[in-house]
């Protein structure tokens, strides 16, 4: 019986440096998946990308189609190289959505400081919170069900607000995403430090989709309160 407990210890090793291994491949990903965001934020910006310039209700449909093409994609090829070229595909079509709420900062005489200030506000709330995850090692798992709901719900909202556009609404759904995406950076670090997650391509972009969508609606509530000179 004895002889177990080193075996034991030897098995507990092994899964923590699988578990850091995944923490620190989906840290490096997601740091290089910001190239590609940005790189299609400037194109877009600079071309005056717009995938809503048409019908709302087709460039909605097609946005959907397309973001859920890549990460369908992704999952299905998290296992090879290709799900990485997938995943940094899809950060640059998302760096090509981000376009339209940049230009509309970059309208305001304090455009480039909003967009400052809620690029650092974002990696604020992602650096305390992964750090809370990662340091306590707590399991986060049982907000789960909670986070899921609530993003049923705002996802509604958005769709309702999209054809029916109404500002109190607008600045609600950001208010509710922002705390929602910060539960979501708890809940998906938690993951990969207890072991729910063992894919650092999947990881990595469930933790680049709460951090995109925090950014996001971050800058849309400092436009709102920020008003335009």
């Amino acid at each position: 019986m004895l002889t177990q407990f080193p075996m034991m210890d030897q098995a507990t090793q092994t899964h923590s440096l699988q578990q850091n291994r995944v923490l620190r491949n989906t840290y490096l990903l997601l740091a290089i998946s910001m190239i590609p965001t940005v790189a299609g934020a400037f194109l877009g910006v600079s071309m005056g990308f717009s995938l809503f310039a048409g019908s709302p209700g087709i460039s909605l449909l097609l946005f959907f189609g397309i973001a859920f093409g890549f990460m369908w994609g992704i999952r299905r090829m998290k296992n090879s190289g290709m799900g990485v070229v997938l995943l940094l595909g899809f950060t640059f079509f998302m760096g090509l959505m981000l376009s339209g709420i940049l230009r509309a900062a970059l309208g305001f005489s304090n455009g480039p400081a909003l967009i400052a200030t809620a690029a650092g506000g974002t990696g604020a709330i992602f650096f305390t919170l992964a750090g809370i995850a990662t340091v306590t090692k707590k399991d986060f798992g049982f907000i789960g069900r909670f986070l899921f709901v609530g993003l049923v719900v705002i996802l509604l909202a958005m769709v309702a607000n999209y054809f029916l556009p109404i500002p109190a609404l607008s600045l609600t759904i950001s208010a509710a995403a922002i705390l929602l995406f910060s539960g979501f950076i708890l809940f998906d670090i938690s993951r990969i430090v207890n072991g729910g997650e063992t894919n650092y391509i999947t990881a990595t972009l469930a933790v680049y989709l709460d951090v995109y969508n925090i950014f996001v609606h971050l800058l849309h509530l400092l436009m709102a309160l920020s008003g335009r000179d």
